[in-house]
């Protein structure tokens, strides 16, 4: 794999030497020290080696060289990621946009799922160090292997504001595909201006798809609880996986400098497992049993550049509830479990843009879960808040 890889960028580097108004290359470099309290997930690094003691870490969180090559109305696009932990590939796809007006196209590979705002802003300009954990929960690895168009009017139209995006996806995020089954994801969304200094914009997304039953036990919602069906006839079916979501984001310029919000909230049912309810991205298919639970969450993020200064803060709220029909002590009772504990997050911090290609973050995360006395480790909020330093230079 390294060998290949190696070999081509190679072939990237001589390509862009001889055809330099066809390929391009691009990147950036995110190295970062994390610090956390002793029960917290780390970005960089391995787990904690003193369980009872906060801990640091440093490392690469993402390495990404991108190469574009384009002639006429298609292009491909290949990313890699380049870290302590090796070397594997992002995106992977060829586009083609219509030929007479330019703002259609089809897209097939492996590329973001076009779904709200939060999973195509890119990880190089986002202002927290990650996505929010209903994204990450959700959308693992944020890319999936499909195929999707694009339809928007003229840009001289005065349809031009809207725009749709959908597809059909493998489900399974950029791991292979496990089964036949496709799943849809479609993003309707507008744009407008709003005088010389603000724009307003915003959409709604869908997901309809499915997960793999690998075992004839299926657990559904019922008063308060799970109840079980294990129909033999379940194991090889498919348990719904159905999000609805909205998206809105503003921006004003003022005196005070750049003011934006952005916002999402997503609702729906997600299969998943006891004691998680994360989408899959497995090279294999689910053995264990299927839960199905209602959830709930989402986020509001406002930045505020500080005047014409290069500094900007940022403030981030966000939340995820698996399961909107449990809460408290009622977790852990009629098979329920850590797969149904919610958590939010409180993010705060602060971007210096030294110059175009180098960027500074530093960013605090107070992370609160549900508590419960039923659920072993989660009888009190766990002690796992989160400090990153992140420096990014991006070419």
């Amino acid at each position: 794999m390294k060998r290949v890889v190696i070999l081509f960028l190679g072939l990237c580097l001589c390509t862009a030497g001889f055809a330099q108004t066809k390929a391009k290359m691009s990147g950036y470099v995110q190295t970062q020290y994390q610090w956390g309290e002793k029960e917290a997930s780390l970005k960089t690094g391995a787990a904690n080696e003193k369980p009872g003691e906060s801990f640091s870490r440093l490392g690469i969180r993402r390495g990404r060289i991108k190469f574009t090559y384009e002639e006429g109305i298609a292009s491909g696009v290949f990313q890699v990621d380049i870290t302590e932990k090796g070397v594997g590939f992002k995106d992977a796809y060829l586009n083609v946009k219509d030929p007479w007006i330019g703002t259609n196209g089809l897209k097939a590979g492996v590329f973001d799922r076009p779904f709200g705002n939060e999973i195509g802003y890119s990880s190089s300009r986002r202002e927290s160090p990650e996505r929010s954990t209903l994204f990450q929960t959700l959308f693992p690895e944020e890319r999936d292997l499909g195929a999707s168009f694009t339809l928007q009017a003229a840009k001289t139209s005065p349809w031009n504001f809207l725009k749709l995006e959908a597809g059909l996806f493998a489900g399974n995020g950029i791991k292979q595909e496990t089964d036949s089954r496709k799943d849809f994801i479609g993003h309707l969304s507008a744009a407008k201006q709003i005088g010389n200094k603000a724009q307003l914009s915003g959409g709604v997304s869908y997901y309809n798809g499915g997960v793999y039953q690998g075992d004839s036990a299926v657990y559904t919602m019922e008063d308060k609880g799970f109840v079980l069906d294990k129909s033999p006839d379940n194991k090889g079916k498919f348990a719904k996986r159905e999000y609805f979501g909205v998206d809105g984001q503003f921006s004003l310029m003022s005196d005070l400098g750049m003011t934006q919000v952005r916002a999402e909230y997503l609702f729906g049912e997600q299969p998943g497992g006891k004691s998680n309810s994360k989408s899959p991205n497995a090279a294999a298919l689910p053995t264990a049993a299927t839960y199905l639970r209602p959830f709930g969450g989402g986020y509001v993020l406002l930045i505020q550049d500080l005047g014409k200064s290069p500094l900007s803060a940022v403030l981030k709220y966000d939340w995820y509830d698996p399961n909107t029909e449990v809460a408290g002590n009622e977790i852990g009772l009629n098979h329920t479990a850590a797969g149904d504990v919610a958590q939010n997050t409180l993010g705060f911090g602060m971007l210096w843009r030294v110059n175009t290609s180098l960027r500074l973050q530093a960013y605090y995360e107070i992370n609160k879960n549900e508590t419960t006395e039923n659920v072993s480790n989660y009888t009190a909020d766990r002690k796992d808040d989160v400090f990153t330093l992140r420096l990014q230079y991006k070419f």
